[in-house]
Order: C-alpha cells, then structure tokens, then sequence
C-alpha cells in the first residue's frame, strides 16, 4: 500500500507540475510580446480630400540687396581731394573727387562718358549733358538739341563756377586763335571800303584851263580813268574784296564756335538716378590712382542673384517673386527683370562661375535699409488659370493603359477609379481635371497610400 501511494503521489505531483508549466506559459509573456502587443493598431488606407484652389510651382532661391547701377570712379592721375566716404550720400552736381587738381563730379544720364565734349560736338551724349545742366538750373539758351553750342558752353561754365573750378579750354589758344580771326574780318572790311570810294584824279598841272573854260573836258559823269577797262578792274577788286571779306566772317564764327569750355571724359560721371551712395573708398589723398578711387551704388534697390542650371531652366522675366527679408519680417512683391543667357565668372578663383545672373525688381522701392541684405526669393514659375482641382502628387497614378487616374474612396470605404488630366504641379500638389466633371468633387477623399496592415480596399473599379 505505501509504494502504490508513494507512486501515486510522484505522478501526481509531476502532473501539478505540468499544468504550472502550462499556466505559466499561458500567464506570462516575454519582453518582445509585450512591446508587439503594446503596438498601435493597424491603420487603414491614406486618403486627402481634394481641394479647389490656385496651385502655383515655385522656385526657391536666396539673393542680395544690391544698387541697380555700381559705377568706379578711376580718373588718371594724382589724388589730392577726397570729400566723400563710404556710406555718404551723393547728389547731382556733387564733387565727388579733387585728381590732379581738377574735379570729378556727378550727373545725372544713362550713357556712360567715352570721349571728351567740346564746342561744335554732336551726338546723345551731348544731349544728356545738355538735360543735366538744366536740371541743374543751368539753361542752355537756344542750342538745339544734342548740339555743343554757345547756350551749352555758357552752362557749362556755370556748373564749373558752381563746382568751384574753371573749365578747361577746348582749345589751348583759343582765344588767340579768335582775335586773329576779329583782325582778319576788320581788315578784309577796310580793303571793301577802299574799293567803294576810287581816289580823286590828280589835277593836270601843265593845263591851266580852268574849269569850265573851252579847253576843259566836259564832265562824263563817271570817275577818271572810269572807262569800260578801267571799270571791269574796279568790279573785279570790289569781288575779291567781298569774297575776301566773307572767308574771314567764316573764319571768325568757326573760331568763335570751337573756342570755350570742354568737358572732358574724366571728370563727369553719370548715374542713372539720384541719390545715390558712395559705396567704397579705396585711395587715398596723395596716391597715384591705379584702380578704382571710388565705387558709386546709384539707382533702385534690385535683388541680384545667381542660378544654377536647374533653376534657371525654370525661369524667364516677367515671373513674379516674393522677396522676403527675415531682418525686416516683411515680404515684397516684385517680378524677375532678367535671366542671364551666359554664366557670370567668378573673380576668385580663376576660371569659376558664379552661376546665370537673375536680377528681381521690387513693385514697391525697397527701404535703403535693405541695401546689402541677404533675402529669400519665392519665384512663381507656373500656375493654374484660375482656381482648379488640387490633389497631392502621390494620388496621381497610371495605369498599364496609359490613363492616369486617382482612386477616390467613399465614406463606407469603398473605392473607384477616376480617369483625370494633369496640369501644373507645385508644393507637392498636382492640379487634375476628371474625364468627367461628375466623377471629382471638392471635398472628395483620394487614396493617397496604403498602412502596412491595412485591410484590402472593397469595390475598387475602374
């Protein structure tokens, strides 16, 4: 009976044994089941509704304030007067620089000087010379326009006066040059006179007849010796006199019209608007001048920046931009005013680009404050005509027929296709027009992407 009852007991106690093992196996669970178990459920499909909007592409560039004009002033010579530094401003009719002891002063024109204008000159040039002496207050008479002539040089002579300078001579002996012409008119005048009035006959002195008596000649009414041969021979002396004397009018007024003031090349600089800034000093007084004295920012505030291939591609001018100034938090509306065809090289290092020049002008002017500020560009290189269906790119698929189609999905969770047309796209957004106007609606829920998990889409038909 004890061995039946100790038998008995072994195998019961290993049966216990056996249903712990199995409870605990049931009951306790390793740190991996739990963090499975802990998991969020599994999603379903990915849907966004469509949206009806205008949908722009944009471009996204970064760009510096910079001046619309950036002219150096390098005149040869010696520098002896810098009235200027960095940052001042610079009006029209400003010194703006004193090299070899003669003035170098700003006005206002868009065509740069590239030879000296003297008296009697034509051309544009002379013409915006002409247009900045007036607004200047120094008209110029009657001159016609674009013609250097006595009206211009008498203005001209009041802005170097105003300056505090006197003009260079257009010609070194000019007024030599026109006395000698006045001497020449005054005496081809006398030598036309002489011809006017013959000289008196002699009296014959071996006849004393007097007159009247029988054996004077009667009076033929015309000077002595005043026969045909001797009349010819007056005629002819009084036309080369006339000739004579209108080659000396000619002469005076050709002598009058070169001679006055010049302006040469080097010491006019012209700025197309005002005010501007003088953006760098780089000489000093006393140094012979072998680059630029001074660096002029004139004009409108413009956003320069450069592209690479990529973008550059994309844009044309015309486009409207954003400019964007995280200093000032202030966006500005503007458009591109160019792309460059040709890659601008870089000045360090050689050889280097800095890629295709866009220029952006603002609607507004921008504050000077913006000037040297680096901004952000948003260019708008495509958008839709007028609002459109928009649905993200990644609802937009395309079947092994070529038909490009969104799958819309009801609110029960079924599905169906919907054949479209693609237009712009932007910002991860794609505008679409459904073969049928029906078929898509603002509003509509897109399947955008599947949920590892999700159940199987019910009903998806074509």
């Amino acid at each position: 009976m004890r061995g039946r009852r100790g038998v008995f007991g072994v195998v019961g106690g290993a049966v216990l044994m056996a249903a712990g093992a199995l409870l605990a196996t049931a009951v306790v669970k390793s740190p991996a089941q739990l963090a499975a178990e802990a998991g969020p459920p599994a999603q379903g499909v990915l849907t966004a509704e469509v949206e009806r909007r205008v949908l722009a592409e944009t471009v996204v560039t970064r760009g510096t304030v910079v001046a619309d004009q950036s002219v150096t002033v390098a005149p040869p010579g010696v520098v002896t007067k810098l009235p200027l530094k960095a940052g001042d401003p610079v009006a029209a009719g400003r010194l703006l620089a004193e090299v070899s002891g003669r003035p170098v002063f700003a006005l206002r024109g868009a065509v740069p000087m590239y030879r000296d204008l003297v008296p009697g000159a034509t051309g544009d040039d002379v013409a915006q010379v002409q247009a900045a002496l007036r607004e200047l207050g120094h008209g110029t008479g009657r001159d016609t326009k674009g013609v250097f002539g006595p009206g211009t040089k008498a203005a001209l002579a009041e802005l170097y006066r105003a300056v505090g300078y006197a003009p260079l001579p257009a010609l070194k002996d000019g007024p030599a040059t026109v006395k000698a012409a006045r001497d020449a008119v005054r005496a081809a005048r006398w030598a036309l006179e002489d011809t006017e009035t013959p000289p008196e006959p002699a009296p014959d002195s071996s006849s004393p007849t007097a007159p009247g008596s029988p054996g004077t000649p009667a009076p033929t009414g015309k000077p002595a010796g005043a026969g045909s041969g001797a009349g010819k021979g007056v005629r002819r002396e009084r036309e080369r006199a006339l000739e004579a004397l209108r080659e000396a009018q000619e002469g005076l007024a050709a002598a009058e019209a070169a001679d006055g003031p010049m302006l040469p090349a080097a010491e006019a600089v012209f700025l197309r608007g005002f005010p501007a800034r003088v953006a760098a000093v780089a000489a000093q007084v006393g140094a012979t001048v072998s680059g630029p004295v001074l660096t002029l920012s004139a004009g409108e505030l413009v956003v320069e920046a450069y592209l690479k291939d990529d973008k550059r591609q994309l844009l044309r001018p015309g486009m409207p931009v954003v400019i964007s100034s995280e200093l000032a938090g202030s966006d500005t509306r503007g458009a591109v005013a160019v792309v460059a065809a040709e890659r601008s090289p870089a000045p360090q290092p050689p050889g280097g680009d800095l890629g295709y020049r866009m220029v952006v002008r603002a609607g507004q002017p921008l504050p000077a404050g913006f000037a040297g500020q680096d901004v952000r560009l948003t260019v708008e290189s495509a958008a839709t005509d007028g609002e459109a269906l928009v649905v993200p790119v990644t609802a937009v698929s395309a079947g092994a027929d070529g038909r490009t189609v969104v799958t819309a999905r009801a609110a029960d969770g079924t599905q169906r296709r919907v054949e479209v047309r693609t237009g712009t796209s932007g910002d991860g957004f794609i505008a679409v027009t459904p073969a049928r106007p029906a078929d898509l609606a603002p509003g509509t829920k897109v399947v955008i992407g599947t949920a590892p998990g999700a159940a199987a889409p019910r009903g998806a038909g074509r």
